[in-house]
């Protein structure tokens, strides 16, 4: 029997299909030199029906008569590629909008599609075609953060259309290469659209959206990413707009979508969002009704379970099998646009070997990532950077030594990551003693990790940590692989192996340590496994102390479940402490945090005293993405359901800051968070402010740079810092009035745009050219920018224009980030085209208008200093632009 080329190529990337099954004379949708078109309709005139609509869910379903493989559509790199073992973890998405740096973001986008192709080809290797591992990845994230209460606003670029349509043009464009006939991976940018929270009704709830706002605010982003970058792919979101649900609706996936940006991918729903347009918004009245009007507006593939009614519903006539092929094409289009049916060799990034991922280059990307994405937002006293022999440093906070406050949301798995204490240790050692001490919780509701000063490996010891013994078996039989001692218990091992010579799938872990409270009384502990889905099967804990068992649990245990246990101590009283822990045939799951409820007053007190030991103090304070996210189950003060109902600090944390200022010791403040925060006392009272966002993998090494003026900071606030929620409208209320920096009226804390530096910046020779426009433009700026202070630093340079009118808005419409050394100067040029000097009017069109248009060119928005210069034109015509 002769077997051709192609079916060598199925069995070697290991498809697993029969070799009869393919044994024919080729087929054209098997000849890679045809188009791909053709080839598209050849394999897919092929398939029955139930075929087709098999592969219209996000785990389409193999086809081995026709050599299809299964595949997963559903795969995450928001910040690294995520849910597949390790890879480079860089700052979550509102950290890098902060960097103003599109020349990063692609950097960025290029290593993750680069580490996606490597998991990938690994993958098919082996046979693995599961969630996680495709090729079809579901960022970025480009709505708009318009209400800081949004729990999943950290995932975005901030609040403003420009900045995220930049950022998201330079993501999607790295990230789908740039061969002219392969993709490298396809990018979806989501959720389509307005959509922003709240996370509690999500599923249920209607935007009536002005035509104002939906075309100036909530669709430049996307339109960009579609007509500029060329998205493949698009994801359509939960809520309803107008009426009809996002999923479901004609205005956005017809007249918008593939007519006036002519978008010729395919559409994603969101997970159960096909349900939604039944369940939640009533808008049809079963399951299957919901899914034709989906397939029928666009939404060619569902996360979720629906699909499979449309099998009888082509039978009962309520929708084509045309109208189903339509779907299948789009799909089947970007597979073959993928290369997966053609030779290994002709697909360029088939080359890419898993060599490739998480690699020392990547993780200096992620350094410079974090470093960039960094905002000093006080130090008027010049504290920093710290002097290099600064004595003793406490470092004290919640946020101090907590590895979810490293990698965000939607996360890839850091190898070796780097959390502020370590990171200030490493840099600061033989230079300054550095000491510890968590100081309190997020919200005294809410347990959190404990922390390493309550362990010692040994009675008598005066190391931190617990001993670790890592066995290569499931039930801790063998001897150790490795032997250790870790801080604490705070390990994220999604698909991945905790340690060389372990398999990420079979493994066992026991820690020995004394324990110790700092105080008196009786203390709750509990385990939490790292967040995993989709799980089945339950890892192993059992925890013994003196002796004593008190926990025989497994999967998704906490401080309040079945893996809990309280200790009472008397005063400075130990207890032995051993945990055993256990996990099998899991590839997606694994990990392991040992949380706590500590007495707020003994942490506090605690960290009073360490503070007092010390020359300065860093507190790590903010917030936590167990406390901000999706759809979360949390609901204490100030949070609910994954959004925020306060923007204010916690009050635990703000009393902690007190305690630490009353000891006179300089008070550096650095917030680490995914949203804005009021943080108007530390603004007072604090010697100097930094936010560090959710850094990445090597974020502690950032901060620590910052800290010490290794790194100069200079990353740009991306959304603006409000002083309250007061004065801002209804959390679901998507009105852009009194929202944002273009149209909130009150006193903020700190601007968006607003970043300080080490060095200091002025700028000179503004020019515009021509000051007469006609309205196709293009109107040219240019403007000379001067490092005039000491040290080396970034300027971000900042073009907002505002239109003529009474109702006209200062909007950015430009921005560049340049690097210059002490003394030297650098020309920066802005060309604002048609669509920058556009405005949109009341009934959603967007024109050029005639009149007089004002600009300013600075390092923040214009707010009457020196380094901001103002200009102007004119323009004299009329000219209407598409949608």
């Amino acid at each position: 029997m002769r077997i051709s080329p192609l079916v060598k190529q199925f069995i070697a990337i290991g498809f697993g299909f029969s070799i009869g099954a393919l044994a024919q004379s080729s087929l054209p949708y098997q000849n890679p030199s045809l188009p791909t078109e053709q080839r598209v309709n050849d394999l897919v005139s092929r398939m029955t029906l139930e075929e087709k609509v098999s592969q219209m869910q996000n785990h389409a379903a193999a086809i081995p008569r026709l050599g299809v493989p299964a595949y997963d559509w559903w795969s995450e790199a928001l910040h690294g590629v995520a849910r597949s073992g390790y890879a480079t973890v860089f700052p979550q998405a509102i950290g890098m909008a902060a960097t103003w740096d599109t020349d990063l973001i692609h950097h960025e986008a290029e290593i993750i599609s680069t580490e996606a192709r490597a998991k990938y080809g690994d993958a098919i290797a082996h046979g693995n075609h599961d969630i996680y591992y495709g090729l079809d990845f579901w960022s970025p994230n480009i709505n708009i953060f318009r209400d800081p209460r949004w729990g999943r606003g950290q995932e975005t670029y901030g609040e403003d259309p420009y900045l995220t349509s930049r950022l998201g043009v330079a993501f999607v464009e790295s990230m789908q290469g740039n061969d002219p006939k392969y993709f490298k991976v396809i990018a979806t940018p989501k959720h389509f659209a307005v959509h922003s929270g709240p996370e509690s009704l999500r599923h249920k709830f209607n935007v009536n959206v002005s035509p104002y706002d939906l075309e100036d605010t909530y669709l430049p982003a996307f339109r960009a990413t579609i007509t500029e970058a060329h998205a493949d792919s698009i994801m359509c979101a939960y809520n309803a707009i107008d009426g009809a649900p996002a999923c479901a609706n004609t205005m956005l996936l017809q007249e918008h979508l593939r007519k006036a940006w002519n978008f010729q991918g395919y559409v994603t729903s969101d997970c159960g969002a096909v349900g939604d347009i039944s369940e939640g918004h009533k808008y049809a009245t079963d399951l299957t009704g919901a899914s034709v009007a989906a397939v029928k507006a666009g939404t060619d593939t569902t996360c979720g379970p629906e699909y499979p009614t449309l099998v009888q519903a082509v039978k009962d006539h309520k929708i084509s099998e045309q109208e189903i092929d339509t779907a299948v094409k789009r799909l089947f289009t970007a597979r073959f646009r993928l290369g997966m049916f053609d030779p290994q060799e002709s697909v360029p990034y088939s080359k890419i070997g898993f060599s490739e991922n998480n690699t020392a280059e990547h993780r200096k990307a992620a350094l410079e990532a974090a470093e960039k994405s960094i905002v000093l937002l006080k130090n008027d006293t010049r504290i920093l950077p710290l002097a290099s022999e600064t004595g003793t440093i406490a470092v004290i906070g919640p946020n101090a030594a907590n590895l979810a406050s490293i990698e965000g949301n939607y996360n890839g798995v850091p190898s070796a990551p780097v959390v502020p204490l370590k990171g200030i240790e490493d840099h600061f050692a033989g230079k300054s003693k550095v000491v510890y001490s968590q100081g309190s919780a997020f919200t005294v509701e809410l347990p959190l990790v404990v922390p390493r000063t309550v362990f010692h490996p040994s009675a008598g010891s005066s190391e931190v940590g617990l001993k670790g013994e890592y066995f290569s078996s499931g039930d801790l039989s063998g001897t150790p692989v490795v032997t250790r001692v870790d801080p604490n218990l705070d390990f994220d091992w999604q698909s991945a192996s905790p340690v060389a010579g372990l398999s990420s799938t079979l493994y066992s872990v026991r820690w020995t340590a004394m324990i110790q409270a700092p105080g008196a009384g009786d203390y709750k502990f509990g385990f939490r496994d790292a967040d995993c889905y989709p799980c089945t099967e339950e890892d192993r804990i059992r925890v013994f102390v003196d002796d004593r068992q008190v926990v025989d649990g497994g999967r998704k245990g906490n401080t309040s479940g079945a893996n809990s246990f309280s200790v009472h101590f008397e005063q400075n009283q130990s207890h032995a402490i051993r945990i055993e822990y256990a996990h099998q045939g899991q590839e997606r799951g694994g990990g392991i945090r040992m949380e706590w409820e500590p007495d707020a007053a003994a942490l506090r007190e605690q960290a009073v005293a360490v503070a007092k030991q010390a020359d300065v103090v860093l507190a790590f304070v903010g917030l936590s993405p167990d406390l901000e996210g999706e759809e979360m189950p949390v609901h204490v003060e100030g949070f609910s359901g994954g959004d925020r109902t306060d923007i204010a600090l916690p009050a635990v944390q703000r009393q902690l800051l007190e305690a630490l200022n009353a000891t006179g010791k300089p008070l550096v403040v650095v917030l680490m968070n995914g949203s804005a925060l009021a943080v108007d006392w530390a603004k007072e009272h604090a010697a100097a402010i930094l936010e560090a966002w959710y850094p990445g993998e090597e974020g502690g090494t950032a901060i620590a740079e910052t800290l010490a003026g290794t790194n100069n900071p200079a990353g740009r606030l991306p959304v603006t810092f409000y002083p309250s929620v007061e004065d801002l409208p209804a959390f679901d209320e998507y009105s852009m009035k009194n929202r944002t920096y273009r149209y909130y009226k009150g006193r903020v804390l700190y601007p968006f745009g607003y970043g300080l530096s080490y060095t200091s910046f002025s700028y000179g020779e503004l020019k515009i050219t021509p000051t007469e426009a006609k309205a196709n433009g293009p109107v040219q700026v240019s403007v000379t920018v001067s490092n005039s202070g000491n040290v080396k630093g970034d300027e971000v340079v900042q073009l907002y224009l505002t239109a003529p009118g009474a109702s006209a808005v200062r909007a950015l419409k430009g921005f560049k980030r340049v690097s210059l050394e002490p003394g030297a100067s650098k020309q920066v040029d802005f060309a604002l085209d048609a669509r920058d000097l556009s405005r949109v009017r009341e009934d959603g069109s967007r024109a050029v208008m005639p009149g007089k248009y004002t600009l300013s060119v600075g390092g923040s928005q214009p707010d009457g200093s020196a380094k901001v210069l103002e200009g102007g034109f004119s323009i004299h015509g009329t000219q209407v632009l598409p949608k």
